[in-house]
């Protein structure tokens, strides 16, 4: 017997991640990870995430403490998943059925001379690193053919990427350090998914652009011109599961927006 579970790295405060965790826990059986970085109690921040949702037994929701700017926390945060797996039983049957990374930050620089070092180091550490080093120290707990025989669909692996990362569909300039983080991204979901294809894996990696989400990211382009498709946390949610849930093996390794029309590289 396998026991799957669910990852959403950041997901215990906030935005998109906030809503993804709710998602799950509201949709789904399966037992919730999900990280922040605060000094807040295990107990207030449960209290957060569940106390708008109804009948979610509380057992099935377990926080990780992890900082996007550190390796050493996001290697611990990994070493606290797998004794709290050991813990319940399960930790050789145990394994990802879906994996959302949502790390993401927006400095929007429209000219040249607004590029700021500090910003350019911050951008690439969240938007890309981060992620890379999600990979590696979080990619052993998906499953392996040999160990989790007769799975009803590969599991998910997803990086929250961007439109913006498209050097095809880029007409409009600007947000220099955005848009080339989120490309590189690109580049590691597409380098990633070959990597779980070739190591027996049964699992796939694609990238997933949200639309424009009423976040704090995003506060001031809402309603503008060129993002009229914006949503709440919750809606963005709902509609990125419904994507990744429909997704065919033969899609893997690419970008897909909400609407699951895949965006060109």
């Amino acid at each position: 017997m396998s026991f799957p579970f669910v990852l959403v790295s950041p997901g215990a405060t906030r935005g998109l991640g906030l809503a993804l965790t709710r998602h799950f826990l509201r949709t789904t059986p399966l037992p919730v990870y999900t990280s922040h970085r605060t000094q807040q109690s295990d107990e207030s921040l449960k209290k957060h995430i569940l106390d708008p949702l109804k009948d979610v037994d509380p057992k099935r929701l377990h926080l990780l403490k992890l900082d996007l700017n550190s390796e050493d926390s996001i290697a611990a945060a990994a070493r606290t998943l797998r004794e709290s797996l050991s813990k319940h039983g399960n930790e050789n049957k145990s394994y990802i059925d879906t994996a959302f990374i949502t790390g993401g930050v927006l400095f929007p620089e429209k000219s040249p001379e607004e590029l700021d070092w500090s910003h350019i180091k911050e951008t690439f550490q969240v938007n890309v690193i981060s992620h890379l080093l999600m990979i590696k120290h979080f990619w052993k707990f998906l499953p392996h053919g040999a160990t989790h025989q007769h799975l009803e669909r590969p599991a998910r692996w997803v990086h929250i990427s961007a439109r913006v990362g498209s050097i095809e569909d880029n007409h409009r300039g600007g947000w220099y350090s955005y848009r080339s983080s989120k490309t590189a991204l690109n580049q590691v979901v597409k380098t990633f998914d070959l990597h779980l294809l070739r190591h027996g894996k049964d699992a796939l990696c694609v990238g997933l652009h949200p639309g424009t989400v009423r976040t704090d990211l995003s506060k001031g382009y809402w309603g503008t011109e060129e993002r009229r498709e914006t949503f709440s946390p919750e809606d963005a949610a709902s509609n990125l599961v419904d994507v990744v849930e429909n997704l065919r093996t033969e899609q893997r390794g690419r970008i897909w927006d909400w609407a699951g029309k895949e965006i060109p590289a």
